[in-house]
């Protein structure tokens, strides 16, 4: 068990690290009772559908060869970037350090789906295949299910 407390920690720093500062502070981390679970599933959710519109978007815009197209080709890449990163946020500043225990029995299945959101965030982050906005909901939903949430 101490092990696995290690590990917690370590991806929390990991996610705290790499994360804006602006990020850092659009949650408070008091116990404040305002967010609820599926709130935040819900806009996890919603930012993978932009994801997959963005994504959509960027490959209909990829052979434009005007100033204009290529403006809304990287307004498109930056909105699929802060919808990501703002995925991740949710998984490691509220579910991580807030939500998932080291004492539930479920711990280490609730962990291994919430990496798996994280991982598909980051794909998503670094491809332009529809497929990756896919597996990110796929990922969510079944984080969802392992910690206990409805559809």
């Amino acid at each position: 068990m101490k092990r696995l407390s290690i590990i917690l920690q370590l991806a929390v720093f990991a996610g705290a690290a790499f994360t804006p500062v602006a990020y850092l502070a659009a949650h408070c981390e008091v116990p404040c009772g305002i967010y609820d679970d599926a709130a935040r599933f819900a806009e996890m959710l919603e930012d993978q559908a932009t994801i997959a519109k963005a994504i959509a978007s960027i490959v209909e815009l990829s052979d434009t060869h005007d100033a204009t197209g290529h403006n809304q080709l990287t307004r498109w890449v930056a909105t699929k970037e802060a919808h990501a990163t703002n995925t991740q946020h949710i998984v490691a500043q509220y579910f991580m350090t807030q939500k998932i225990k080291t004492d539930d029995a479920k711990v280490a299945e609730k962990l291994t789906a919430a990496h798996a959101v994280l991982v598909a965030a980051m794909q998503c982050k670094q491809s332009a295949d529809p497929a990756t906005a896919d597996s990110l909901k796929s990922a969510i939903h079944n984080f969802q299910h392992v910690y206990g949430g409805a559809h």
